[in-house]
């Protein structure tokens, strides 16, 4: 059935909208997925900041051109379904990595887009690896906090010298004395 004007441009400007949001994207084939399977792919990305539609390749392509996103036409072929990260995109390419690997009849991974560069499904899953964002926080919280922790530990060694030296003189003093 065709799809009239105003939807076209609703489709459009709801798959801008995503993509304003996004800091990447996966671009999936789906394959006799059920209703249910869709919400449950749908209620895992929701936990980590991720939201999957279905897309309808030309209009999505459109919006990629107007919102300035590297267009991967190779990957825009058949059943297209495609994940939108929102702000923790390595999260998310795990969250999609793992459904596939719970349902890779139904859902295989294409490849995507990160930072204006088209990724191969390889390239998607070295990104799933990458470390989410509080962890790099907590990893650079621990390299500012260890050299101040070293220091510390520096002068209360040389602290302790200190009290070592004042003690045995002390001490040789009460000998003499």
């Amino acid at each position: 059935m065709a799809i009239s004007k105003e939807r076209k441009a609703e489709l459009i400007a709801v798959y801008k909208d995503f993509l304003n949001r996004a800091d990447g994207i996966v671009v999936t084939e789906y394959r006799g997925i059920t209703v249910t399977q869709i919400s449950d792919l749908r209620a895992r990305l929701r936990e980590v900041q991720g939201r999957y539609v279905i897309t309808k390749n030309t209009l999505f392509k459109i919006a990629l051109r107007d919102m300035n996103w590297p267009v991967p036409d190779d990957l825009l072929v058949g059943t297209t379904g495609v994940v939108f990260g929102q702000g923790n995109f390595p999260t998310v390419a795990k969250s999609v990595l793992g459904y596939n690997k719970d349902f890779p009849d139904i859902l295989a991974i294409k490849g995507g887009v990160m930072s204006g560069q088209i990724l191969s499904a390889a390239q998607v899953d070295a990104v799933s690896s990458l470390p989410s964002l509080d962890e790099l926080r907590s990893q650079l919280a621990g390299l500012i906090v260890q050299p101040a922790a070293g220091l510390v530990s520096m002068i209360n060694a040389g602290v302790a010298s200190v009290a070592q030296v004042l003690a045995a003189y002390v001490q040789k003093q009460e000998e003499a004395a």
